[in-house]
């Protein structure tokens, strides 16, 4: 999120390496600053961290190196609160230049403005058409897919029908839970002609605020309600640089774990880069899995800010008992808030189930409010659906479905996929083997996790 022209850049790319260089971390910095890439690389293999630590280091230097050239990146700037299957809302989006390592440029723009250049006729999902009404798709709602590849290939063809002229090298998405992250190190913000104090604990909430509803009472355009993203970014930018070498390290952690946990995610047009970053899970693609398979999709249809209130919670269980293995999946909603305000609203939610390719419905899916969809994408079955969900209610949704017979008790797996921007998760698994007897096992989702038993 570093937004100030000619910055001497290379911010976010640095503190990850130096993350996962641990002690080798300011020689590495002192390498990339002269460019010597090829010479630290070695290193990474001595450096005293785990093979998944050095596979991480090696993939960033490549993306370093990536930007000696010059390079346009497409920034698309995602709302979580307004959960959307490929992280939150894109309320805004950048257009990023680098050269020789550094960030040349970078020009922000209100998506609702840019979206006001592109044509009509651009047919959007079914659900947006159904639930909604829309008649054309634009670049605000462009992440419909939870694999971030389709999404970043579909906001790209939206730019440029919206009259961009840039050729775009790559698409980064980054969550607003990253603001919190860069300011609980650089510590609370201040912008000039703006009221109060952004600190990690209540920036996202007073910028949505500000956005929404402040930028009126202060006399501000509407279309001139989100310079205030520019200016937060540059005030960051220049703290950024100014922090110390722990201050850089401790922000390289939590920057990491951003990554792992899909609230940034990178797109390379570059195929073989792009390979090396899926390989690290930073890719934000739907994977492949020779077991069992779940990922659940939410999308917020036009339900405000409302994901800010809302606590989910999966129970999942699977019978080998049975003549087929058969699956039970609960999940519950829990809309947390009381009442309704410029921000809240009763959940109105389209939910998608991705399951292994052949699964079954045993019965029709219960908690969802209207006929449940069962087509097939990205080489899985698909369970789509609306769901809703009151303020100050609970809402379970079950599904029951046969799992195809090539997933057995004695190999038994479950890769569960976790949706950028869903935030933790809690998931519990149970398997009842044959004999009758149950094996369970309990995680927090925060990121995509292998269970074996």
């Amino acid at each position: 999120m570093s937004m100030k022209r000619k910055n001497s850049g290379k911010i976010l790319v640095i503190f990850w390496i130096l993350a996962v260089l641990g002690l080798a971390g300011w020689f590495a910095y002192l390498q990339i600053h002269y460019r010597n890439l090829e010479n630290l690389k070695p290193l990474v293999s001595l450096a005293p961290i785990s093979a998944e630590k050095k596979e991480e280091a090696r993939v960033l230097m490549d993306i370093l190196s990536a930007t000696k050239d010059e390079k346009t990146f497409l920034l698309l700037f995602q709302n979580n609160l307004e959960l959307r299957p490929g992280g939150g809302f894109i309320g805004s989006f950048g257009i990023l230049k680098t050269k020789n390592g550094k960030i040349e440029d970078i020009r922000i723009f209100d998506t609702g403005n840019f979206d006001k250049n592109v044509p009509l006729g651009e047919t959007p999902p079914e659900p947006f058409r159904e639930i909604l009404g829309y008649e054309n798709w634009k670049m605000r709602d462009s992440n419909w897919s939870p694999d971030f590849a389709v999404n970043a290939k579909k906001a790209e063809y939206f730019y440029h029908l919206g009259g961009g002229k840039e050729e775009i090298d790559g698409v980064a998405a980054i969550n607003t839970d990253v603001l919190d992250t860069l300011l609980s190190v650089t510590g609370p913000v201040k912008i000039d002609g703006y009221p109060g104090e952004y600190r990690d604990e209540n920036a996202i909430l007073q910028l949505e605020y500000q956005v929404e509803k402040g930028y009126v009472e202060q006399g501000i355009a509407k279309e001139e309600r989100k310079n205030i993203m520019k200016e937060l970014a540059e005030i960051l930018s220049e703290k950024a640089r100014n922090l110390t070498f722990s201050e850089q390290f401790t922000l390289a952690e939590k920057l990491e774990e951003r990554l792992k946990e899909k609230d940034i995610q990178l797109f390379f047009k570059d195929e073989n880069l792009q390979k090396e970053i899926d390989s690290v899970g930073w890719g934000g693609e739907i994977r492949e899995s020779e077991s069992d398979y779940l990922f659940i999709v939410d999308a917020n249809m036009n339900a405000l800010k409302t994901d800010y209130c809302i606590r989910r919670k999966v129970e999942y269980a699977v019978d080998f008992s049975a003549e087929k293995p058969e699956a039970t999946l609960n999940i519950t909603y829990k809309h947390a808030c009381r009442t309704k305000d410029w921000m809240t609203s009763d959940y109105r939610d389209w939910l998608r189930v991705y399951v292994p390719q052949g699964s079954r419905l045993l019965v029709g899916a219960s908690g969802q409010s209207g006929e449940a969809e069962y087509p097939e994408e990205s080489g899985k079955s698909v369970f789509g659906m609306l769901v809703k969900v009151p303020v100050g209610e609970t809402k379970t949704v079950t599904l029951k479905y046969v799992l195809p017979e090539n997933i057995d008790e004695k190999y038994y797996a479950l890769l569960a996929q976790k949706q950028s921007g869903s935030g933790e998760l809690p998931l519990s698994l149970s398997v009842k083997q044959k004999d009758g007897k149950t094996l369970e096992k309990a995680e927090i989702l925060n990121t995509d996790k292998e269970f074996g038993l």
